[in-house]
Order: C-alpha cells, then sequence, then structure tokens
C-alpha cells in the first residue's frame, strides 16, 4: 500500500462513524429552501465536505512532496554525473544506481504521477449524497427567488443588496461577479427579465473591480442583451449585442440575435411613421398596463400589492381616530381558571376585532413544540380553489407539520389555553400547526375562511367553516416577517410567546372579508409559528347569531 492510499485508507475510517449516524436520517426531499430548520442541516453537509476537500488537497501535496523529492535527488545525482561523466560510470555502485533509477525507480515517479488522488475523494462526496442533505436546483431557484422577493418588498437597492447589506445593516460577505451573475441567470431562467438585467448590470460593475475573475463579460452580455430586449429595449440590446460580437465575433446566437434586433427596429420605426401621419403629435405605445390574464383568489390588485409592501416595511398604519380606542388590558374571558392568572390582552383592531395576547407560550412549550414538528415538515400546501385539492404555490413558501393533543399533555394543555383565550371549544378545531418559515419565507393576501364559491373546502372534516384563527408567535423576527391586513393598515410583528386572535366569520356565519391577510417575507432572522384554526361546528351557543346582520349586503 502506498503512503497516498494509506492516507485515504485512515481518512475513510476517520468518517465511517460519522456516515452510520447519519444513516438514520431520510433522504432530502430537494425543497431546502421552503424552511430555515432544514437549511441548518446544509451546515453540517458543508463541514464535511471542508473536511474531504481538506484531506484531498493534504494528499495533492504529499504526492507533489515525493515528486519533489524525488525531482531534487535525480537532480543531485545527475550533476554529479556531469561533473566527469567517465569517472561517475566507472564506479560500477554509480552505474547500477543509474541503471535503477531509469527502471523500477522511474515507474515508481510515473505510477505517482498518473495516480489519481482524487478518485476515493470523490466517490466520498457520491456516497454522502445518499446520507447527508444536498440542496437540489430547485433550491437554488427558490433562493434565488427569495431574494428577487426580497429585494422589491423591501425596496433594496441592487449594489447593496450585493455589498451584503440589508436596509443599511452589513449582514454578510459581498457577492463576486459570479455570484451576480448566477442571480441574473436564475431569474432568467423563470422568465424574469427585470431583475435578470439588475443583476446582471450589478455582475458587469463588479467584473471590473475584479483582478481573478468569477464571471466572463461575454455571458454577462448575452443574458443582458437578450433580457433587454425582452423589456422592450431593443436599441440598447443591439448596442449591447454589439460589443458582444466585438468580443466574439463568431458567436452564433449573438449574430441570429443582431439581425432579428435590426428588423424589428426598422419595423418600429415604420409604425411610428403610420402613428403621427396625420400631422398629430406621435402618440407613445402604453407598456405601463398590465393585464391580469387569470382571477383567482389569491391573485391581488395593484393597489392592495402595494399597501401589502408597505405594511411590511412598516410604513402603513391604522388612523390616530382609531388607534386611540384601542386599549390594554387583563381578561378573564369568564373563565374561571383565568380568574387565578389573567391574560395579558392588547386590542389591535375594534372591527374586525383583532388582539394580541401576551405571554401565553413559554420557552419551554416553544422548544417541545419545534422538537415534535421538526422530523415531520413537509412544504406547507394550500387549498385549490376549484377542487377543494391541497397542492404547493408560490406564494406560500414554508414548511409546516400538525401537532395532535393526545400526544403530549404540553399540546394539550396549548388547546385548552386557545379556548381559554377565545372562549370557543376545541372539539372541532384543527390539530396545532407549526410553520417555519424559508428563505424569504411568506405566505402572500389570503383569507383563512372558505369562500362561497369554494363548495369542497372542509368537507372532509364535516366541521363548517373557519370561524377564528389563533396564531402563536415563537420566535422573534430581526427584521420583516409581520402579519399584515391589508384592507385595514395594520401590521402585527412577531414578538415571541405572544398569540394574535381573530374570527374571520360574522356572526352570521358570512365571511369577514377584511380579514384577509399576509405574512411578509423574512428578511433576516428565522420565523416559528403555530396556529390553531378554529370550526363553526360546536359553537353555536358560545358564539350565538344576533337579531340583526352583522355584515354588509355586498356581502352576499
Amino acid at each position: 500500500m502506498t503512503p497516498l492510499r494509506k492516507m485515504s485508507s485512515v481518512w475513510l475510517t476517520s468518517v465511517s462513524v460519522f456516515l452510520l449516524l447519519l444513516l438514520q436520517q431520510p433522504p432530502v426531499d430537494g425543497e431546502l429552501f421552503t424552511a430555515l430548520a432544514d437549511m441548518e442541516e446544509l451546515l453540517e453537509t458543508e463541514a464535511v465536505l471542508i473536511t474531504n476537500l481538506d484531506n484531498y488537497v493534504q494528499a495533492q501535496e504529499e504526492k507533489l512532496m515525493q515528486l519533489r523529492q524525488k525531482m531534487h535527488e535525480y537532480r543531485r545525482e545527475h550533476a554529479e554525473a556531469a561533473r566527469d561523466v567517465s569517472a561517475y560510470l566507472s564506479n560500477p555502485v554509480n552505474a547500477f544506481l543509474l541503471t535503477k533509477r531509469l527502471t523500477t525507480d522511474w515507474r515508481y515517479v510515473e505510477n505517482l504521477m498518473t495516480y489519481e488522488v482524487g478518485k476515493e475523494f470523490l466517490e466520498n462526496v457520491t456516497a454522502y449524497r445518499s446520507v447527508l442533505k444536498f440542496p437540489s436546483d430547485e433550491d437554488l431557484n427558490g433562493a434565488a427567488v427569495a431574494l428577487m422577493r426580497l429585494q422589491d418588498t423591501y425596496n433594496l437597492d441592487t449594489a447593496s443588496l450585493a455589498r451584503g447589506m440589508l436596509n443599511g445593516v452589513q449582514y454578510s460577505t459581498e457577492l463576486s461577479a459570479g455570484d451576480c451573475f448566477e442571480l441574473g441567470r436564475q431569474s432568467y431562467l423563470n422568465g424574469d427579465y427585470y431583475h435578470t438585467v439588475l443583476w446582471m448590470r450589478e455582475a458587469m460593475d463588479r467584473l471590473t473591480g475584479e483582478v481573478n475573475r468569477t464571471a466572463t463579460k461575454e455571458d454577462v452580455l448575452e443574458y443582458l442583451a437578450f433580457s433587454t430586449f425582452k423589456q422592450g429595449n431593443i436599441q440598447t440590446a443591439l448596442s449591447m449585442t454589439e460589443e458582444l460580437l466585438e468580443l466574439v465575433p463568431d458567436h452564433e446566437r449573438a449574430v441570429s440575435n443582431k439581425a432579428y434586433y435590426v428588423k424589428e427596429l426598422q419595423k418600429e420605426a415604420q409604425q411610428k411613421i403610420l402613428r403621427g401621419d396625420d400631422g398629430s403629435e406621435e402618440v407613445p405605445v402604453d407598456t405601463t398596463t398590465k393585464i391580469q390574464k387569470e382571477a383567482t383568489p389569491h391573485v391581488y390588485d395593484t393597489n392592495e400589492r402595494k399597501l401589502y409592501e408597505q405594511l411590511c416595511r412598516g410604513e402603513q398604519q391604522p388612523p390616530i381616530e382609531l388607534r386611540s380606542q384601542l386599549v390594554c388590558r387583563y381578561t378573564t374571558n369568564s373563565s374561571p381558571f383565568l380568574r387565578i392568572g389573567p391574560l395579558k390582552l392588547e386590542e389591535a383592531y375594534l372591527r374586525p376585532y383583532i388582539v394580541i395576547y401576551h405571554d401565553v407560550m413559554s420557552d419551554r412549550e416553544i422548544e417541545r413544540i419545534k422538537q415534535y414538528a421538526r422530523p415531520r415538515f413537509r412544504r406547507a400546501t394550500v387549498q385549490n380553489y376549484k377542487t377543494g385539492e391541497l397542492e404547493f404555490a408560490n406564494y406560500r413558501i414554508s414548511k409546516s407539520a400538525w401537532l395532535k393533543d393526545a400526544e403530549d399533555e404540553m399540546i394539550r394543555t396549548i388547546s385548552q389555553r386557545v379556548e381559554d383565550m377565545t372562549g370557543l371549544t376545541m372539539e372541532t378545531a384543527e390539530e396545532l400547526q407549526v410553520v417555519n418559515y424559508g428563505i424569504g419565507g411568506h405566505y402572500e393576501p389570503h383569507f383563512d375562511f372558505a369562500r362561497r364559491e369554494e363548495r369542497n373546502a372542509f368537507k372532509s372534516l364535516g366541521t363548517g367553516n373557519r370561524i377564528a384563527t389563533v396564531l402563536f408567535y415563537m420566535s422573534d423576527v430581526t427584521q420583516g416577517g409581520a402579519t399584515v391586513f391589508p384592507s385595514l393598515h395594520l401590521a402585527l410583528w412577531p414578538r415571541k410567546g405572544t398569540a394574535a386572535f381573530w374570527f374571520n366569520l360574522h356572526a352570521s356565519g358570512r365571511g369577514d372579508y377584511a380579514t384577509r391577510h399576509a405574512a411578509c417575507p423574512v428578511l433576516t432572522g428565522t420565523k416559528w409559528v403555530s396556529n390553531k384554526w378554529i370550526h363553526e361546528r360546536g359553537q353555536e351557543f358560545r358564539r350565538p347569531c344576533g337579531l340583526q346582520l352583522d355584515h354588509s349586503a355586498e356581502e352576499f
């Protein structure tokens, strides 16, 4: 066994115990970006790969060291012989050693030169893929999309974001030109030419300052030119394509694109003449109006989008007239148990009535719930508004797990606490849902209750519609992550141990459309929440209908 093989064997033995432990873990499902709890395990993967790479480098250095020693040995003997060839070769020992150097010794050197040091270490990486968590291309794309979402929602400047700054706070190292190029490329793959242009321009700017280039100007120009064309700026796209052809004259796509851009510019010039041929001033083409092709309960208009993002940034709040009526107080909700320890209630809105309860979940309870939830995490789903089937959606990025009351006394205690807080029975409530948000994790504006057209919603439960929501915040969030109600101009900011409560339905049973809400993207930090969805069945005497309707006519 060669010294190199001996060292590789020692390395393989050293990681065997670690791999045996990892074999107990289930394989990854390729959706790591949807929960930061899963992303944490990628650091373990990286640690193993770094160790593997370090041992590979050491093996390479040992190989080079042995070759260098042989080279010095040969050079020394050759120099000795060159001083007096006849005298050197007349010595039978020297003659033997020269012959040996050019036979068995040189075969050893040849074997050492051709020996593939990296083979065992590459085999290690292949083995790791079956036991360690590795991100997929979907995770890479999801992480890139998350950065774009954060950039838009929080008005983050591209150059500042590339420097690792989020809202003026330095969080990470700077991105290289190659990093910016990859962000632009992922946006391109999604047909997002707006962000492609932003990040390709940033990649171009960073290329000029890099000594060791991490991207090529040709690749950046190719994506940048075509994406600029897709945004409607043909002249600039043509200029960039001509610049690309100066660097690579035989670039096949660039040659084809240039001819196409020239033809499109000629058509555009002809159309301008036709629009102004009646003597009037040229009528500009409207490029600002966007037509929404499909209407669903999850599509929101421009005004709501604007409000949603302003609330996420903390730029909106309810009018002072309303806020001046809100109070904080201790409450027992007519619960005998709460007479001993009343709850701290803070009113957030009056109509609909939205409150925040403080100090209603302890750190010990939070850690126990996380412990139960982690191994069960699955990507969060939404209900198809037409079929009632559960499906994945880009407007909800998180992972969730469901915990039953029967599993642990602590979970039962939390359910009982929800009953004390709300005055509603938990007999027909859904299980406790635990959610961890991923990179830029969010849930765009939605309703917790089922609208009239969603006839299949909750049909299998047989417990009626979701009458109310209790949302526990299980972590503080450094930046972002608010729960916002766009139509109310209201934002609830995560605070560990608190819980928000609101009714989704009027007492009449009609949905309260003012409760449409969203979870803002998490800018920095980790967001853990758990929620209890309470259903109508069994609440008839706990929240009876009034003698008069409590909803407006347009809600019919």
